[in-house]
């Protein structure tokens, strides 16, 4: 018996996750109806199907290495046989196997000068129907995005520190600094637990600042070539800025030649790793959610709402609930924080849910019974 592991709310792809039944493994879409592009296509020179185990779980998945299309009008899906596997509870070795399968698929892709627009790690269909019901959901988004990234790419920068221990240095001799320091050894009372604590900070801040102030040196010489970035977390304290750049592909040339002249203009002070061309992961990754009737049935009643509605009704309901259950307004109500988070959980459904129906063709008018709902089970838009 297939074995159920995880519903699709989840977030990771469409369908139920049954580890074990083959479907449709999804890694973007094309503006083409695929037809003589590269089909069928072979992602690497590895064997034509090969295993995947979690070790954690000793779960076993099989990925086919033959890519392929499957249109839709004049869009296609591109796609591999894969077994349905969650993704979210997998071990990070075989996580990170299929990333880079995900990544090659669609960056070699592109190499053949396709502008593909990118899914969500893990995004799966039952079978061929269902890829085509999420191209047809999605259809107006996907083709807005196609208009957008056609003859764009993705630039990753990512700069560091060259020497750090000099530049921590450098920021422990800054003026309010030395003299804070000055004071504490000076101190008859000697150095406490809270004047290091205290230095400590004053550094962190100087850091940040100095940081800061490099990091919009970067993006300020990089503006006029960039129509839009994305900043990304610092992974540690040695990394200045790590981001992507959304340019057009004919500007990657112009765009490394400035890069080089941040090295000459810090003085060799950063090291800059430049990633690409990539798809337009940061910018315009697709995500495909399949809602349950029960899900949606549980946030109209957690809002009260009758079974029409519409989004000025949701969103009024949603505000008026927040500030009643703030936990800032009751801090010595029990459960008041679990009561505030399942409003905003309610509050996110409700609102998807709302944008599949106006992809659907429904307006602004938004219907709660069964009937209605199955017409709107699939949601495309961009992973936030």
């Amino acid at each position: 018996m297939d074995k159920l592991v995880c519903p699709c709310f989840c977030g990771m792809g469409v369908g139920i996750y049954i580890m074990g039944k083959q479907g449709k493994y999804i890694y973007g879409i094309i503006n083409s109806n695929g037809e003589g592009s590269f089909m069928p296509y072979r992602a690497t020179d590895c064997e034509e199907v090969y295993p995947v185990r979690d070790m954690e779980s000793g779960q076993e998945s099989r990925i086919s290495n033959m890519v392929y299309t499957i249109p839709y009008r004049d869009i296609s899906a591109v796609v591999s046989d894969s077994d349905i596997v969650d993704y979210t509870y997998m071990h990070r070795d075989a996580l990170a196997r299929l990333l880079v399968k995900h990544q090659k698929v669609n960056e070699r892709i592109m190499g053949l000068g396709l502008a593909i627009i990118p899914m969500r790690l893990g995004t799966f269909a039952v079978d061929e129907t269902e890829v085509r019901d999420v191209l047809n959901k999605g259809y107006s988004l996907i083709k807005e995005i196609a208009e957008e990234v056609q003859d764009k790419i993705e630039i990753d920068i990512v700069a560091t520190w060259a020497d750090f221990p000099s530049v921590l240095k450098e920021v422990g001799e800054e003026k309010e600094i030395r003299e804070f320091k000055e004071r504490v050894l000076d101190s008859p009372n000697g150095v406490s637990i809270d004047d290091q604590m205290r230095v400590g900070v004053m550094v962190k801040e100087a850091l940040d600042e100095k940081r800061k102030r490099y990091a919009e040196g970067i993006q300020n010489t990089l503006n006029p070539i960039y129509q839009d970035s994305k900043i990304h977390e610092l992974m540690d304290d040695k990394m200045v800025i790590n981001a992507a750049f959304l340019i057009e592909r004919s500007k990657q040339r112009y765009l490394y030649g400035k890069i080089e002249g941040l090295n000459v203009e810090f003085r060799e002070r950063l090291n800059f790793r430049c990633v690409g061309p990539l798809p337009t992961y940061s910018f315009y990754t697709l995500e495909v959610k399949k809602m349950r009737f029960e899900e949606i049935d549980w946030a109209r009643k957690r809002f009260g709402l009758n079974y029409a509605t519409n989004k000025d009704e949701i969103k009024k309901t949603y505000y008026r609930l927040a500030s009643y259950l703030h936990p800032d307004k009751n801090p010595n109500l029990p459960n008041i924080e679990r009561e505030f988070d399942d409003v905003t959980k309610a509050y996110k459904i409700l609102i998807d849910y709302c944008l599949s129906c106006e992809r659907s063709g429904q307006g602004v008018g938004y219907s709660f019974n069964k009937e209605e709902f199955n017409k709107n089970v699939i949601l495309v838009k961009i992973r936030e």
